[in-house]
């Protein structure tokens, strides 16, 4: 069964919980325990907001393909949040819940609605931080990287 690699968001309302509802129902849906990284805190990305970020990364084994695994994770924010995650013209806003692909195994999909791996996830500590935690060796099925190795390589780009 493929593993999926998840990471949750959330910089407005009650993060921790509503990232504790995410996760239950993400378990419900795949009728299994997942593992779970740390909290990560981050400065929001892609856009200002005072309002810090709490991140946590999500493995769960899943029988779902990867287009109705999004569909479901879509209705999962939609009934945690229903407000859109991007201001009128397009901008990121902050958002009490934000449920990503990272990954699925080391399958590679380029489709208009789903990119797999997460197109910028190698640009995102608080991405990769928690895929650490949960899977060291995985590696990037594109850049040939494991994440520890993305890590590092951004976090000395970062240095610079």
């Amino acid at each position: 069964m493929p593993t999926a690699y998840l990471n949750i968001g959330s910089n407005k309302g009650n993060s921790l919980a509503l990232i504790g509802q995410a996760v239950a129902l993400i378990e419900h849906l795949c009728n299994t325990c997942a593992r779970c990284s740390q909290v990560v805190k981050s400065a929001p990305w892609g856009y200002e907001s005072e309002n810090e970020y709490l991140n946590l990364g999500m493995a769960i084994d899943t029988d779902l393909d990867a287009h109705a695994l999004l569909d479901a994770l879509q209705a999962i924010e939609q009934s945690l949040s229903p407000t859109p995650h991007r201001d009128s013209q397009g901008n990121y806003i902050d958002r009490e819940i934000d449920i990503d692909i990272v990954a699925i195994n080391t399958m590679v999909i380029d489709t208009p609605r789903l990119m797999l791996p997460h197109p910028r996830m190698h640009l995102r500590e608080f991405v990769l931080q928690p895929m650490c935690e949960l899977a060291p060796k995985w590696q990037h099925p594109l850049l040939g990287l494991t994440a520890m190795q993305l890590l590092e390589q951004l976090r000395q780009s970062d240095a610079k």
